[in-house]
């Protein structure tokens, strides 16, 4: 069973390919959804990464804080859509 996180408070010049590096120390990535915005292609800041569950909670205890082009990272376990 996979788990979706949320990563927040991404650098505007992180890519995917480098999430999925960070993420990759932790276990095998599923998928990697960097949020861009319409209008302009840029980057929103956040993303959805998927794991594997068990290897997800040991990626949110070690990346929750850590920094990553600067920027500290905010990582959780993402909230469903209402």
């Amino acid at each position: 069973m996979t788990k979706k996180m949320y990563v927040g408070n991404l650098a505007f010049q992180s890519t995917e390919e480098d999430i999925q590096k960070l993420f990759g120390e932790y276990g095998e990535v599923t998928s990697v959804n960097l949020i861009t915005d319409r209008e302009t292609g840029r980057s929103r800041g956040f993303a959805f990464v998927e794991m594997p569950a068990n290897e997800a909670q040991s990626a949110m205890d070690s990346l929750d804080g850590t920094e990553l082009d600067g920027r500290s990272l905010r990582v959780n376990e993402a909230k469903p859509r209402r």
